[in-house]
């Protein structure tokens, strides 16, 4: 009898090397951007008491649990190079998403300690060094700005989480750069707060909106661009396939897509027929962003061995679980 089932993936080849060598580069660029950071985070305590800047001291203390965050993306982001073995079969890749998770967790913690301390010195103002204030800011733009630039375009959620960790102290550094020549000339400390209050939940929007990304992966929602109903319909409308169910459709890091689905088929086949049909499968899952997919091919008559429980919910067009 023939093999009824459908696979394809993208193990091997140039695809898996150009994915190997992105890896590499973000882990990487990760490795850079959490020494930069823990050595900068150094600088900016000694410097928050120097100017006797509560900005400053806040932003070390942010930058201190950025560290701990770059260094987790970091170490998850390696191990997610690892391919698949007898504990993991898809491979290692949603490992990446804990450094992810990890960070948004410590941005939200972070944002509220710099709220924090900012709201207080909204009704307290403290007068600060001024001069010290931007040579620190200057000196934190371009340290962290490095590290941006490093990180731009690196495909995967630990890259951008840790991107927005980085881009989050460009703007708090923007922020005490203009605080500090406002205060150079005019005497209004409340600026400080004003402008850190304002990026801190600017921030914050954006990092709850990455989290809502991760959280979809790690609970195995539809990936974003994949049309589930589309792919099939499209199987459906092959002449000798009857109808599909138990169709579902994951992704493993954000990037690499998941599809199984069981078709059920009319009529008698051959295994001529069977063969054009596998090919005629493959061609749609290919233009389908699907890394890897698995097809059950049911034979008239045959019962489906999986239960009615593990079903969706049907659309209007879709025939209803066997």
């Amino acid at each position: 009898m023939a093999d009824n089932r459908v696979n394809s993936g993208t193990r091997g080849g140039a695809g898996a090397e150009g994915h190997a060598h992105a890896h590499h580069d973000v882990s990487e660029s990760i490795r850079l951007a959490f020494f930069i950071n823990l050595f900068f985070t150094v600088l900016e305590i000694a410097g928050g008491i120097w100017t006797n800047s509560m900005a400053i001291l806040a932003d070390a203390v942010h930058d201190l649990g950025d560290s701990f965050a770059l260094g987790s993306a970091w170490y998850f982001e390696r191990i997610s190079r690892r391919e698949g073995d007898e504990y993991f079969s898809y491979g290692y890749r949603r490992f990446s998403l804990m450094g992810a998770l990890i960070s948004v967790i410590t941005l939200v913690v972070g944002a509220f300690v710099v709220l924090s301390e900012a709201i207080p010195r909204l009704f307290f103002p403290q007068p600060s060094h001024a001069p010290g204030m931007v040579a620190f800011a200057v000196v934190g733009i371009l340290v962290n700005g490095l590290a941006v630039l490093r990180l731009r375009g690196k495909e995967g959620m630990n890259a951008r989480i840790v991107a927005w960790h980085l881009l989050e102290d460009v703007l708090g550094w923007l922020a005490i750069l203009a605080t500090g020549i406002v205060l150079i000339f005019w005497e209004v400390p409340v600026l400080d707060a004003v402008l850190s209050i304002v990026i801190t939940f600017y921030v914050l929007y954006n990092v709850l909106k990455g989290f809502r990304i991760t959280m979809n992966i790690f609970l195995q929602g539809v990936p974003r661009g994949v049309d589930l109903p589309g792919i099939e319909l499209e199987i459906r409308r092959i002449p000798g396939v009857a109808g599909t169910h138990h169709g579902h459709v994951w992704t493993l890091d954000g990037y690499h897509n998941v599809l199984t689905i069981h078709a059920t088929l009319e009529g008698e086949q051959t295994t001529d027929d069977l063969a054009c049909l596998k090919d005629e499968i493959r061609r749609i899952i290919a233009g389908h962003d699907i890394a890897h997919s698995t097809v059950e091919l049911e034979l008239k008559g045959e019962e489906c061995r999986m239960s009615r429980g593990v079903c969706r919910r049907n659309g209007p067009e879709e025939p209803p679980c066997p």
